[in-house]
């Protein structure tokens, strides 16, 4: 490890001689880069990750002086990757960059991939508000370059994240549009219960029974199937159980459902805030009679 390190910090100071030295403005950045590439690779195989990012971002440079503008922001991905191993904040800082150049030079798809990895850095962070932003920024542009597979799974992450900080009005609009356009897809539209589901527990976890209600008829008005599958019925059953202010009846109709089809850690979250909202009001009720 020490003699890779080594043979980094070589390389590295033969480049910056390299970028101090009289000589054509193009061939010193160019046999600059070269260098810096070079010094770069021994600090990743010396596992140096900051050492390595920041290597990276003087090859970044070295390509804008070149006017390389595809290459600098290809740099700046790999300073990134490197200091994803040490700093989440350094590693979004040049993604960003590396996003922004792709935006200048009109590559929106590798734009879309890297805001996506940008959100995932603040997920693995906990950074959830700007987990969201960055997904929906991520959907937007694979929208506009037509991925729709991978725009509709950043918009789940969205609606995912929304339902979590009680934001459910829109998970249950990103929920609804999807299982929209995918009613109509051979390969998606075995998902469309799945996303039905999603909406419908959204709309439970708002309390407000006629909504449900209303949103069960204009769920099967979208697709007729719903009605006989087991997810319509577990949404019905619970919404009657909140009618009625009943929690052993709402505990029965998922025990029923989670024994057939286990529910994720996402979705029991969300029914076990139903849950508690159901057993504060019918201790209310005891408590008035």
């Amino acid at each position: 490890m020490g003699d890779q390190s080594a043979r980094g910090e070589e390389f590295e100071k033969n480049a910056e001689k390299k970028l101090n030295s009289w000589g054509f403005f193009g061939s010193k950045y160019e046999d600059a880069a070269d260098l810096f590439e070079k010094a770069a690779n021994f600090f990743k195989l010396a596992k140096s990750w900051d050492r390595a990012g920041s290597i990276y971002v003087k090859l970044a440079n070295c390509h804008l002086k070149l006017e390389s503008h595809h290459e600098a922001a290809q740099a700046y991905v790999s300073a990134a990757h490197c200091y994803k191993k040490t700093s989440p904040k350094e590693a979004i800082s040049c993604l960003q960059q590396a996003v922004n150049m792709f935006c200048d030079i009109g590559r929106l798809s590798m734009a879309a991939r890297y805001y996506k990895e940008i959100a995932e850095l603040y997920e693995s962070e906990q950074n959830i508000e700007q987990a969201m932003d960055y997904y929906e920024k991520a959907a937007d542009f694979f929208l506009s370059e037509e991925v729709s597979t991978s725009a509709n799974q950043c918009k789940q992450k969205v609606a995912q994240f929304a339902a979590q900080i009680e934001q459910y009005q829109k998970a249950i609009e990103i929920y609804e549009e999807i299982a929209r356009q995918s009613v109509t897809n051979n390969l998606l539209k075995y998902g469309v219960k799945g996303h039905l589901l999603n909406a419908g527990i959204c709309q439970l976890c708002k309390g407000d029974v006629v909504a449900i209600t209303n949103a069960l008829e204009r769920y099967q008005d979208l697709d007729p199937t719903f009605s006989e599958t087991r997810e319509c019925r577990l949404l019905a059953d619970i919404a009657s159980a909140m009618d009625e202010e009943d929690v052993t009846r709402f505990t029965d109709a998922l025990k029923e459902f989670d024994s057939m089809t286990p529910l994720d850690s996402w979705r029991t979250t969300l029914l076990l805030r139903v849950k508690e909202k159901l057993k504060a009001k019918e201790l209310e009720e005891d408590d008035l009679t």
